[in-house]
Protein backbone atom coordinates (compact mmCIF):
# COMPACT_ATOMS: atom_id res chain seq x y z
CA UNK A 1 0.00 0.00 0.00
CA UNK A 2 1.26 3.99 -0.15
CA UNK A 3 2.63 5.42 3.03
CA UNK A 4 -0.18 7.12 3.48
CA UNK A 5 -2.20 4.47 4.00
CA UNK A 6 -0.53 2.48 6.22
CA UNK A 7 -0.06 5.77 8.44
CA UNK A 8 -4.09 5.87 8.27
CA UNK A 9 -4.38 2.24 9.27
CA UNK A 10 -1.64 2.58 12.08
CA UNK A 11 -4.02 5.40 13.51
CA UNK A 12 -6.97 3.79 13.46
CA UNK A 13 -6.72 0.14 13.93
CA UNK A 14 -7.21 -0.17 17.54
CA UNK A 15 -10.61 1.88 17.67
CA UNK A 16 -11.89 1.43 14.65
CA UNK A 17 -15.08 -1.12 14.27
CA UNK A 18 -14.85 -2.73 11.66
CA UNK A 19 -11.44 -4.00 12.92
CA UNK A 20 -12.46 -4.94 16.21
CA UNK A 21 -14.93 -7.51 14.34
CA UNK A 22 -12.45 -8.25 11.85
CA UNK A 23 -10.04 -9.34 15.23
CA UNK A 24 -12.83 -10.63 17.22
CA UNK A 25 -14.26 -12.75 14.54
CA UNK A 26 -10.03 -13.88 13.24
CA UNK A 27 -9.51 -15.29 16.54
CA UNK A 28 -12.93 -16.86 17.41
CA UNK A 29 -12.02 -18.96 13.89
CA UNK A 30 -9.19 -19.98 14.97
CA UNK A 31 -10.18 -21.33 18.63
CA UNK A 32 -11.16 -24.66 17.54
CA UNK A 33 -7.88 -25.91 16.49
CA UNK A 34 -6.10 -23.66 19.34
CA UNK A 35 -5.11 -26.71 21.01
CA UNK A 36 -1.25 -27.36 21.14
CA UNK A 37 -0.94 -24.03 18.62
CA UNK A 38 2.37 -22.83 19.56
CA UNK A 39 4.19 -21.32 16.27
CA UNK A 40 1.65 -18.81 14.56
CA UNK A 41 2.15 -16.05 12.02
CA UNK A 42 0.16 -13.36 11.02
CA UNK A 43 1.31 -12.88 7.27
CA UNK A 44 0.98 -9.05 5.77
CA UNK A 45 0.76 -7.76 9.20
CA UNK A 46 0.54 -4.60 8.51
CA UNK A 47 1.02 -1.93 11.43
CA UNK A 48 0.75 -4.49 13.84
CA UNK A 49 -3.10 -4.27 15.34
CA UNK A 50 -4.71 -7.69 15.16
CA UNK A 51 -0.86 -9.10 15.93
CA UNK A 52 -1.11 -6.92 18.93
CA UNK A 53 -4.51 -8.94 19.31
CA UNK A 54 -3.21 -12.14 18.87
CA UNK A 55 -0.08 -11.88 21.39
CA UNK A 56 -2.29 -10.92 23.93
CA UNK A 57 -5.27 -13.45 23.47
CA UNK A 58 -2.16 -16.41 23.03
CA UNK A 59 0.56 -15.38 25.77
CA UNK A 60 1.07 -19.56 25.61
CA UNK A 61 1.85 -19.06 21.79
CA UNK A 62 4.95 -17.36 19.95
CA UNK A 63 2.91 -14.91 17.50
CA UNK A 64 5.23 -13.37 15.07
CA UNK A 65 4.33 -11.31 12.07
CA UNK A 66 5.34 -10.88 8.13
CA UNK A 67 5.55 -7.56 6.29
CA UNK A 68 6.52 -6.32 3.31
CA UNK A 69 7.10 -2.51 4.36
CA UNK A 70 9.78 -1.72 6.45
CA UNK A 71 8.02 0.95 8.02
CA UNK A 72 5.31 -1.18 9.09
CA UNK A 73 7.01 -3.41 10.18
CA UNK A 74 8.69 -0.97 12.35
CA UNK A 75 5.61 0.29 13.85
CA UNK A 76 3.98 -3.21 14.43
CA UNK A 77 6.94 -4.72 16.29
CA UNK A 78 6.89 -1.57 18.52
CA UNK A 79 2.71 -2.23 19.06
CA UNK A 80 2.64 -5.94 19.06
CA UNK A 81 6.38 -6.22 20.70
CA UNK A 82 6.13 -9.38 18.78
CA UNK A 83 9.13 -10.27 16.08
CA UNK A 84 8.41 -8.90 12.57
CA UNK A 85 10.31 -10.20 9.74
CA UNK A 86 10.84 -8.30 6.13
CA UNK A 87 9.44 -10.18 3.47
CA UNK A 88 6.80 -10.94 1.17
CA UNK A 89 3.77 -13.60 1.17
CA UNK A 90 4.81 -14.62 -2.50
CA UNK A 91 8.24 -16.48 -1.00
CA UNK A 92 7.04 -17.23 2.61
CA UNK A 93 11.01 -16.75 4.68
CA UNK A 94 9.48 -19.70 7.13
CA UNK A 95 10.94 -23.49 7.20
CA UNK A 96 8.56 -25.95 6.48
CA UNK A 97 6.22 -27.30 8.58
CA UNK A 98 7.47 -24.69 11.29
CA UNK A 99 3.97 -22.76 12.46
CA UNK A 100 0.72 -24.80 13.93
CA UNK A 101 -1.15 -21.39 12.45
CA UNK A 102 -1.31 -18.85 9.85
CA UNK A 103 -3.33 -15.52 9.76
CA UNK A 104 -3.43 -13.22 7.19
CA UNK A 105 -6.42 -10.76 6.87
CA UNK A 106 -6.85 -8.91 3.42
CA UNK A 107 -3.21 -10.02 1.99
CA UNK A 108 -4.13 -12.41 -0.30
CA UNK A 109 -6.12 -9.68 -3.04
CA UNK A 110 -3.29 -7.42 -3.01
CA UNK A 111 -1.76 -6.46 -6.13
CA UNK A 112 1.61 -8.11 -6.52
CA UNK A 113 0.34 -11.14 -4.51
CA UNK A 114 0.50 -14.33 -6.50
CA UNK A 115 -2.49 -16.15 -4.97
CA UNK A 116 -0.88 -19.57 -5.31
CA UNK A 117 2.48 -19.10 -4.31
CA UNK A 118 0.93 -17.66 -1.06
CA UNK A 119 -0.89 -20.56 -0.65
CA UNK A 120 1.81 -22.52 -1.71
CA UNK A 121 3.91 -21.18 1.07
CA UNK A 122 0.98 -20.85 3.54
CA UNK A 123 1.07 -24.87 3.64
CA UNK A 124 4.46 -25.59 2.87
CA UNK A 125 5.28 -23.92 6.27
CA UNK A 126 2.19 -25.26 8.42
CA UNK A 127 2.72 -28.34 10.12
CA UNK A 128 0.04 -31.49 9.60
CA UNK A 129 -3.19 -30.36 10.84
CA UNK A 130 -1.94 -26.56 11.35
CA UNK A 131 -4.46 -24.19 10.73
CA UNK A 132 -5.03 -21.21 7.73
CA UNK A 133 -7.72 -18.21 9.01
CA UNK A 134 -7.82 -15.88 5.98
CA UNK A 135 -9.59 -12.64 5.54
CA UNK A 136 -10.73 -11.71 2.37
CA UNK A 137 -12.96 -8.67 0.66
CA UNK A 138 -16.12 -10.14 -0.83
CA UNK A 139 -18.31 -9.27 -4.73
CA UNK A 140 -15.83 -8.20 -8.09
CA UNK A 141 -18.69 -5.98 -8.33
CA UNK A 142 -17.95 -3.98 -4.98
CA UNK A 143 -14.50 -2.81 -6.41
CA UNK A 144 -14.34 0.89 -5.95
CA UNK A 145 -11.84 3.80 -5.24
CA UNK A 146 -11.46 2.38 -2.02
CA UNK A 147 -9.81 -1.01 -3.05
CA UNK A 148 -7.21 1.11 -5.47
CA UNK A 149 -6.73 3.53 -2.22
CA UNK A 150 -5.65 0.02 -0.39
CA UNK A 151 -4.09 -1.68 -3.78
CA UNK A 152 -6.62 -4.53 -3.49
CA UNK A 153 -6.65 -5.74 -6.83
CA UNK A 154 -9.19 -8.76 -6.34
CA UNK A 155 -12.37 -9.32 -4.57
CA UNK A 156 -13.84 -12.86 -4.00
CA UNK A 157 -16.75 -15.00 -3.98
CA UNK A 158 -17.40 -17.43 -1.47
CA UNK A 159 -17.20 -20.34 -3.82
CA UNK A 160 -14.06 -19.07 -5.35
CA UNK A 161 -12.56 -18.75 -2.06
CA UNK A 162 -13.70 -22.55 -1.36
CA UNK A 163 -12.16 -23.97 -4.52
CA UNK A 164 -9.25 -21.92 -4.17
CA UNK A 165 -7.84 -23.10 -1.16
CA UNK A 166 -9.40 -26.76 -1.83
CA UNK A 167 -7.08 -26.40 -5.05
CA UNK A 168 -4.02 -25.34 -3.14
CA UNK A 169 -3.96 -29.04 -1.17
CA UNK A 170 -5.90 -27.86 1.98
CA UNK A 171 -8.93 -29.89 3.93
CA UNK A 172 -11.38 -29.03 6.24
CA UNK A 173 -12.14 -25.70 4.12
CA UNK A 174 -15.28 -23.37 5.42
CA UNK A 175 -16.05 -20.15 4.50
CA UNK A 176 -18.81 -17.68 5.56
CA UNK A 177 -19.70 -13.62 4.81
CA UNK A 178 -19.60 -11.06 7.72
CA UNK A 179 -20.44 -7.54 7.34
CA UNK A 180 -23.87 -8.38 6.57
CA UNK A 181 -25.75 -6.02 8.49
CA UNK A 182 -23.74 -2.75 7.28
CA UNK A 183 -23.68 -4.27 4.14
CA UNK A 184 -26.23 -1.93 2.20
CA UNK A 185 -24.75 1.06 3.85
CA UNK A 186 -21.32 -0.12 2.83
CA UNK A 187 -22.51 -0.19 -0.70
CA UNK A 188 -24.22 2.86 -1.24
CA UNK A 189 -20.44 4.44 0.18
CA UNK A 190 -18.39 2.60 -2.41
CA UNK A 191 -20.67 3.37 -5.26
CA UNK A 192 -22.13 6.40 -4.31
CA UNK A 193 -18.41 7.91 -3.68
CA UNK A 194 -19.45 11.21 -2.82
CA UNK A 195 -21.61 10.87 0.42
CA UNK A 196 -18.42 10.26 2.28
CA UNK A 197 -14.61 9.92 2.22
CA UNK A 198 -11.55 12.00 0.37
CA UNK A 199 -10.84 11.73 -3.46
CA UNK A 200 -8.29 9.16 -3.46
CA UNK A 201 -8.15 7.52 -0.24
CA UNK A 202 -9.73 4.61 1.73
CA UNK A 203 -12.27 4.25 3.87
CA UNK A 204 -9.98 3.69 7.26
CA UNK A 205 -11.43 6.37 9.47
CA UNK A 206 -12.68 6.48 12.35
CA UNK A 207 -16.27 7.66 12.04
CA UNK A 208 -18.58 9.89 15.05
CA UNK A 209 -18.69 8.23 18.28
CA UNK A 210 -22.46 7.03 17.95
CA UNK A 211 -22.26 5.42 14.34
CA UNK A 212 -18.70 3.52 15.76
CA UNK A 213 -20.64 2.08 18.56
CA UNK A 214 -24.01 1.24 15.77
CA UNK A 215 -21.65 -0.59 13.65
CA UNK A 216 -19.63 -2.51 16.40
CA UNK A 217 -23.25 -3.28 17.96
CA UNK A 218 -24.39 -4.77 14.51
CA UNK A 219 -20.88 -7.05 14.27
CA UNK A 220 -21.77 -8.13 17.67
CA UNK A 221 -25.81 -9.37 16.38
CA UNK A 222 -23.91 -11.01 13.65
CA UNK A 223 -21.52 -13.10 16.08
CA UNK A 224 -25.09 -13.95 17.92
CA UNK A 225 -26.89 -15.25 14.72
CA UNK A 226 -23.83 -17.10 14.50
CA UNK A 227 -23.44 -18.46 17.65
CA UNK A 228 -27.10 -20.13 17.21
CA UNK A 229 -26.02 -21.57 13.34
CA UNK A 230 -27.42 -18.64 11.71
CA UNK A 231 -25.36 -17.34 9.00
CA UNK A 232 -26.28 -13.98 6.77
CA UNK A 233 -26.15 -15.22 2.55
CA UNK A 234 -23.89 -11.88 2.02
CA UNK A 235 -21.19 -9.63 3.38
CA UNK A 236 -18.78 -7.33 2.90
CA UNK A 237 -15.56 -9.37 3.93
CA UNK A 238 -15.33 -13.95 3.67
CA UNK A 239 -13.69 -15.30 6.55
CA UNK A 240 -12.47 -18.64 5.69
CA UNK A 241 -10.63 -21.66 7.52
CA UNK A 242 -8.85 -24.26 6.09
CA UNK A 243 -6.59 -27.00 7.36
CA UNK A 244 -3.26 -28.79 6.07
CA UNK A 245 -3.77 -32.49 6.20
Amino acid sequence: MERREYMRLAAVEDRMWWFAGLHRNLVAAWQPYRAGGRAILDAGCGTGGFLARLAAAAPEAVACGLELDEEAAHVARAKSGCAVAIGSVNHLPFAERSLDAIFSADVLCHRGVEERAALAGFRRSLKSGGVLVLNLPAYRWLHSAHDEAVDNARRYGRGEVLRLLRGAGFARVRARYWNSIPFPLMVLRRKLPRIGGAAGASDVALLAPPLERLLRACLALERGLGAIGLRLPFGGSILAIAVKP
